[in-house]
Formats: structure tokens, sequence, C-alpha cells
């Protein structure tokens, strides 16, 4: 019989790779997107008939997670479609760069929503469920290496995240008797964008940090793009992949983690070890 998981912002980048790998490990899957983001339609598409292709079982649902409670009527939705719930991923979320000084409510109250209260959210309703159930289920959130190292104009974000990988500590405590485990996996620098969908990307919002215009006028790979160019600061020499992040996923929702709850795993190929880590670093003035 096969599992169920139901994956926020499931379609691209990270979520898409978790994904794949959960319908090749035998799950179906519910996922939710963003119809405003760039590309959705396209992503969507793709990633259901790749879901569908590996035996699984696939449904979407546009919702808007910046919009406080969407997760309410999502998850309903998604296990009545599923039938039932063994695995809850919440990976949706950006960050809006702002300096402190640049600070707004409309930047607190949509990162606030998006990045903390729905993670929230969905582990209330996936572990109510699951105790209501007597289901010995799994809870994973897709944090950040940026909840435990400092930069620039990311303190809303840093802090979403840092506060994350705290809270999860006690929720998993909370659950623990019911046998279901709550674990954080915190991506370092990972490539969420292949070349040509960068190129595919004319009018960039202040959430496509990677997108150059290089690349848009070079759409055959023929220059470096933000990944490429970060791959030398790197200890392990390259940019992480979604699949590097789905492996580490795969791994704590399965019995080989049976006796893992709790933590956050940071996979980042070494990067934040060093010192100030990539993007908005200014070693240039001497940092780090």
């Amino acid at each position: 019989m096969r599992k169920k998981a139901i994956i926020t912002g499931g379609e691209s980048g990270i979520g898409r790779g978790i994904s794949l790998a959960l319908a090749k490990e035998g799950y179906d899957i519910a996922f939710s997107y963003y119809s405003g983001a760039i590309n959705s339609e396209y992503f969507v598409e793709k990633t259901t008939k790749d879901i569908e292709a590996l035996g699984a079982k696939c449904y979407s649902y546009d919702v808007d997670l910046s919009v406080p409670n969407a997760t309410d009527s999502f998850f309903k939705e998604a296990v009545e479609a599923l039938g039932s719930l063994d695995l809850c991923i919440s990976n949706a979320g950006v960050n809006k760069p702002r300096a402190i000084q640049d600070f707004s409510d409309d930047n607190l109250d949509f990162l606030l929503n998006l990045d903390f209260r729905s993670y929230i959210k969905m582990m209330h309703l996936s572990a109510r469920y699951m105790i209501d159930n007597n289901i010995k289920g799994n809870i994973i959130n897709i944090t950040s290496s940026r909840g435990e190292r400092s930069y620039p104009n990311c303190g809303l974000y840093c802090g979403m995240k840092a506060g994350l990988n705290k809270m999860i500590e006690a929720y998993a405590l909370d659950v623990a008797e019911y046998g279901i485990r709550i674990n954080n996996v915190a991506p370092g620098a990972v490539r969420i964008r292949t070349k040509e969908e960068i190129a595919a990307i004319k009018e960039p919002t202040d959430m496509e940090y990677y997108w150059d215009k290089k690349i848009v006028e070079n759409p055959n790979g023929e220059v470096s793009d933000f990944w490429d160019n970060l791959s030398d600061t790197v200890p392990l020499g390259r940019a992480g992949t979604p699949e590097d992040i789905a492996n580490a996923v795969t791994f704590l929702a399965s019995d080989k983690a049976s006796y893992i709850t709790g933590i956050t795993l940071r996979i980042d190929g070494g990067l934040i070890l060093p010192g100030i880590p990539e993007g908005s670093a200014r070693t240039d003035e001497g940092w780090g």
C-alpha cells in the first residue's frame, strides 16, 4: 500500500525534487503551488506528469500561503484526496531581502505568514490528524542554513528560520509519545532553477535573486550563472541540487531514521563552516 505525503511548494525547485523522490519511494503526493509565481503552470504540469509516470497519484492545489490560515482548506482537501497522511513537508517560502532601515509592515506580514505561520499551521494540522488517526507519521520542514548564520538584508528571513529550528525541538517533545517525529532540513545554496528556466524569466521580481541579464541573453548556457560562480566558495566544490535535499528528506522520513527527532540537518556542502556565506557577504570590505 502506498504511503501519503503533503508538500507545500511541491511543483518546482527543492519542492519538485522532494516530490519526485517521494514518488519513487512509494508515496502518493498532494502539493500546493502558487499560480502567481513565474512559470507556475509549466512547473505544475511537468511535475504532475513526472510523478504520475512513477506510478504515484498526484494532486495539486493553487494556494497563496501568504494569506493567513490558507493552510486549513488546503490541508483538508489534500488529506481527503489522499485518503490518509503519513508525511507532511513544509517547503514553500521565499525571501524578500530588506535592511532594517527599509523595514515595512507589508514585508513583515508577507514573510511572517508564508515563512513562519504556514509552517506552524501545517505542523499543527498534520500532528492533530496523525494523533487522531493513530498514525506514527513524520513532519519535516525545509528551513535554511540562514537560520544559523547572519546575512545583511536578511533579518526577517534569518530570524524566522532560526525560530523554526528551535521551535521543532519543543514540538518534537510534544508528539514523541504518539510515535510522531518532527525534523528540519536546512539547505545551503541550492540550484533551484536551470539556466533554461532562468532564461525564461523576462521580468524578475525581488525574489529572483539568481536572475542575471547575461543568462537571458545567452540562454544556451554559454555564461556562468549565480550557482556556477558560487561553486568555488563551497568547500565541497559545487552548489547543491534539489536531489541533495530530497535525499535528506527521504532518509529522515524512513525507518532508517526512526530514532531521530527534533533535529535540524544542514545540507550545504560545508558552505557556512569557514565564515560569512555566499551572496551579500561583503568580503571586499574585509568581512569574513
